[in-house]
């Protein structure tokens, strides 16, 4: 192959790179779109009477230990929900 013509081999693998890149990134905004509501279900869930309750046993050891509980890490799903939003003002949509 010329060495003519390296600079569009270099230039169509920048090219391909970034359409991947693209895609990829279109791929999850939406995915991550479609979890919105999962998300506004988890804070009824964390500003509620159940977490309060949930989180008072699991203070009190009545929660077995091979549960996972980060969901009652209150720092946690603060920040988880902290992030959410930021993440969607990003995104244009708060």
């Amino acid at each position: 192959m010329s060495k003519d013509f390296k600079h569009i081999i270099d230039m169509e693998k920048v090219f391909d790179e970034i359409l991947q890149a693209q895609d990829s990134l279109e791929k999850a905004v939406e995915k991550y779109k479609s979890l919105q509501d999962k998300v506004k279900k988890l804070e009824r869930y964390y500003s509620g009477k159940q977490w309060k309750e949930d989180y008072s046993m699991d203070e009190r050891g009545e929660i077995p230990t091979d549960v996972k509980r980060g969901v009652l890490s209150e720092d946690g799903i603060y920040n988880m929900l902290e992030r959410n939003r930021e993440i969607m003002e990003l995104l244009g949509k708060n």
